[in-house]
């Protein structure tokens, strides 16, 4: 009988591992697109490379942020709306009407956390991961757009885009690190697998790379005409140029310009699965998404999604975050 209990009990846990993996691989091919102009969802299965679901999503969504966990949040600008959704049913879970321009978001993925950046008063929101309440507000520079979590938890910044800065905080203590110059309006940023911070600076059109640790720039990289979103996969940084249709491609290990790749019309929202064998991009005035294998940096597959893809955020759900 005893033995017979320790093989129960092993094999409850080995099916619970099993289970848990393969719940992760099947979120790692859902791609969540917020649609500014149709005020939509829309789902996409990158197994299947096809919609499977669209579901209405008032007030010109921009932000969203998927987690690893199979969490879904969304952030609609023009009705000051956060909300927690549920990623098999569109359902909304919880929601705050925020008093701001909320139009970021990000994860904390270890803390139950979730961060938005108010674009009119310089400040990040800290909220409760489960009913959206507002916990603290963290002093940006001017114009906060884009925000981004270290994958190590560390540090949390923020792209002030009319400050021409990013902030960064410790995530702990939640005090102010370091308030960075980088090129001229920044708008989207990421930390690379590395630890380093890539951040597309619309108005100078290059991306600055920073050494959070020192709070110092390390490098600037030319790349195409307005820079807006940034992914990685595969040993290289992917760059939406959204004046100029491209993907720029980036070496992490020599930060050298290496190639362009065509993607559809106003590229913005960007993100990698977390096995990094595919890119996808969200294409505004187009209404799709380009399908990027980031090894051959070519198109395979464009899908049609609802009205003005924005996807401002990590959008796939078990995705590099």
């Amino acid at each position: 009988m005893r033995w017979s209990s320790v093989l129960v009990r092993q094999a409850s846990r080995l099916f619970t591992l099993i289970a848990a993996i393969s719940a992760s691989m099947a979120l790692a091919e859902t791609a969540f697109i917020t649609c500014q102009n149709g005020e939509e969802l829309s789902r996409i299965d990158l197994s299947e490379m096809q919609e499977t679901a669209r579901w209405p999503l008032p007030g010109k969504p921009a932000g969203v942020a998927a987690g690893l966990d199979g969490t879904l949040f969304t952030v609609s600008p023009d009705s000051k709306t956060v909300r927690r959704l549920s990623s098999e049913t569109g359902e909304t879970i919880a929601q705050n009407v925020l008093d701001g321009g909320p139009i970021g978001i990000v994860l904390d993925s270890t803390g139950g956390r979730v961060f938005v950046s108010d674009w009119y008063n310089a400040r990040l929101w800290m909220l409760d991961g489960e009913n959206l309440e507002v916990l603290k507000e963290l002093p940006t520079g001017t114009a906060p757009a884009g925000i981004a979590m270290s994958a190590n938890g560390r540090f949390l910044a923020s792209a002030d885009k009319d400050a021409d800065q990013v902030s960064v905080f410790d995530t702990e203590t939640l005090q102010s690190r370091h308030r960075i110059t980088v090129g001229t309006r920044p708008f989207g940023l990421r930390f690379a697998p590395d630890g380093r911070l890539f951040v597309g600076n619309v108005g100078s059109n290059d991306v600055s790379v920073i050494d959070v640790e020192t709070g110092t720039v390390t490098a600037t990289i030319p790349v195409g005409e307005r820079p807006y979103g940034i992914a990685f996969a595969q040993g290289h940084a992917f760059v939406t140029n959204q004046y100029a249709n491209t993907l720029s491609v980036i070496s992490l290990t020599t930060l050298e310009h290496e190639a362009l790749i065509e993607v559809g019309e106003y590229p913005e929202g960007i993100d990698a699965t977390a096995s990094e064998d595919l890119v996808v991009v969200a294409n505004w005035f187009d209404n799709t998404v380009s399908i990027v294998d980031p090894k051959a940096l070519s198109v395979i597959e464009t899908i049609e999604t609802c009205d003005g893809p924005r996807a401002f955020g990590s959008f796939l759900q078990g995705g590099r975050q």
